[in-house]
């Protein structure tokens, strides 16, 4: 895909947007699945379930289309690395991280994937250039994310560990990291890349939580909690990684990594929707700064002003 002025950088069509609004609405909604299933196990086990049931059901599927996944070991050793960058790695630095500063904190600093993401794009790729109106846009995303989550988030900065703090920053760089290197999937169907990494994953979550969680000491979980282990596998997992890898084939890692900021007003609506919670009125100005982040990075907002000053200019 290319920009209007004939480029060869990936951008942002109108079908690539749905499926970024689509993946921050699912992802989003990990977040109430979450709070179900929190309350009755721990959270390695939560991650381990949304893994393996999510790997248990890809290769079914697969299975019954008799699409088989690539027996390459070469191939099996990427989805391995992608697992660690884009699941164990990530997922276990931010239960660290949690484990020392506050989720408003640690929210704010995974928000700074999509900058890591910038830098580890431009050093690695040859078509993923730092500019200066995808520097504007991630300003404006970072600042968003504060803005929804709110100036006490911020007071943690004070108090905070300085360990938990650098534990989700090294998350956040490696989700960035996962971006690129998922780049060497484009030519793979995504259903294969999402069922490759999530079955790469598993059995490298398996002895972290019999060492952490111990789960054979916990209680038989009741329906409410398998109902939303399924939801968060199906929904938040299968379906959203096939978009995931969709998007990174058409729009590139930068482009992919701007979930992050549409994430939390995600995460508001359905809370609002679903949970019936207010909205806080900061979260409105959080939500137009997503508007202005988002055209700038896409460089809509550019064109825009550039057509407006054409305009004016002619006679």
């Amino acid at each position: 895909m290319k920009h209007a002025n004939g480029g060869n950088e990936p951008t942002m069509g109108g079908r690539e947007w749905v499926m970024l609004l689509a993946l921050a609405a699912l992802w989003g909604s990990s977040f109430f699945f979450f709070k179900v299933m929190v309350g009755a196990l721990p959270p390695l086990t939560v991650v381990l379930a949304r893994v393996g049931i999510a790997a248990l059901l890809l290769n079914a599927w697969l299975a019954i289309l008799r699409d088989f996944m690539p027996a390459s070991a070469r191939t099996w050793a990427a989805f391995i690395a992608m697992g660690l960058l884009n699941n164990i790695l990530p997922f276990a630095l931010i239960v660290f991280g949690e484990t020392r500063i506050s989720s408003g904190l640690a929210s704010i600093l995974n928000a700074t994937t999509p900058m890591f993401t910038v830098l580890a794009a431009n050093w690695l790729t040859t078509n993923e250039k730092f500019t200066v109106p995808k520097a504007f846009g991630f300003v404006l995303g970072f600042v968003d994310v504060a803005v929804l989550i709110g100036p006490d988030a911020l007071s943690g900065f004070a108090n905070g560990d300085v360990l938990g703090e650098a534990a989700c920053l090294l998350a956040a760089i490696s989700y960035a990291f996962a971006g690129v290197y998922g780049r060497r999937f484009k030519g793979m169907d995504p259903i294969k890349v999402a069922t490759g990494q999530i079955t790469a994953s598993t059995p490298v979550l398996i002895p972290l939580v019999a060492f952490i969680d111990r789960p054979w000491t916990l209680q038989m979980p009741g329906a409410e909690i398998w109902g939303a282990m399924v939801g968060i596998a199906v929904l938040c997992t299968v379906v959203a990684y096939v978009l995931y890898f969709r998007i990174l084939a058409a729009a590139g890692a930068t482009n992919l990594l701007l979930v992050t900021f549409l994430l939390p007003a995600s995460a508001l609506l359905l809370g609002w929707l679903v949970l019936g919670e207010s909205i806080p009125s900061r979260a409105w100005g959080g939500m137009a700064l997503i508007g202005a982040g988002l055209a700038s990075i896409d460089g809509r907002l550019l064109r825009l002003l550039r057509a407006k000053r054409t305009l004016s200019l002619a006679p």
